[in-house]
């Protein structure tokens, strides 16, 4: 029973990635928001900069995790 319960999260396909993609971003914006107000000015805009390229990095290594993941499941015989 904990072992269906626990798939559930696990992020299996590129749609899936997406979403949760989606929702980081938006949370991003929100604090980049929160920022831009308590600290006006170069700083704030750093600081949103900052929270909105995390998205990115954390985008693309949920990418290249699910692309692993994939190629582990086709080719087991390849594993390095």
């Amino acid at each position: 029973m904990l072992r269906k319960i626990s798939r559930l999260f696990v992020i299996k396909t590129r749609f899936e990635a997406c979403l949760i993609i989606y929702a980081l971003g938006l949370g991003a914006i929100e604090r980049g928001k929160v920022y831009l107000d308590v600290f006006p000015g170069v700083g704030g805009w750093l600081l949103m900069a900052a929270c909105t390229g995390s998205v990115f990095l954390a985008g693309a290594k949920i990418f290249d995790c699910i692309a692993h993941e994939k190629r582990i499941k086709d080719h087991p015989e390849t594993v390095f």
